[in-house]
């Protein structure tokens, strides 16, 4: 049997919804004016700042962002048209790539993370109470252990299944 939503989760929903989707539009408009980037090749770019040696496979990008693989191909291409990835075999399998972050792709992360923080700033963060943030924070958390866990369960059940 269906559990329908009330008025009050409805309502909850639709607005998170549509503040989600405004709130990826935005940023990821401002980002593109000020950095000349997508929040995707952001995102690209600050995992592999992170990463030790500024480097990460391939497929661990794929996975990181839950994207297929010829996304991130893609991607990593027009990233490295810019100069700011470059590729790398990975040693020890042909068909491994790695995704390597530039002197020059530090250098437009680092030019581009101020003007992306204050955006993130002015359209979330600074609209929240101390309270709300940390609530935001424990609801976001709770959510992405959700479906990170069912992702991983899924791709376990698939695998099984290829095997039979």
């Amino acid at each position: 049997m269906t559990r329908w939503l009330t008025d009050d989760e409805q309502r909850t929903w639709r607005a998170f919804g549509s503040a989600m989707r405004l709130l990826t539009d935005r940023l990821d408009r401002d980002l593109q004016a000020t950095a000349g980037m997508p929040t995707t090749y952001y995102e690209l770019l600050v995992m592999l700042s992170e990463a030790p040696e500024r480097t990460l496979r391939m497929s661990e990008l794929a996975k990181r962002t839950n994207s297929r693989p010829s996304r991130i191909s893609h991607a990593v291409g027009k990233l490295e048209a810019s100069g700011w990835v470059r590729r790398e075999h990975y040693p020890g399998d042909r068909r491994g790539w790695l995704a390597v972050l530039t002197d020059q792709g530090l250098t437009a992360l680092k030019a581009a993370a101020p003007a992306h923080v204050e955006s993130v700033r002015t359209h979330l963060l600074d609209l929240l109470t101390p309270q709300q943030v940390e609530q935001l924070g424990e609801i976001s958390e709770v959510v992405l252990n959700h479906l990170a866990d069912a992702d991983i369960h899924a791709a376990t059940e698939q695998v099984a299944g290829a095997r039979e």
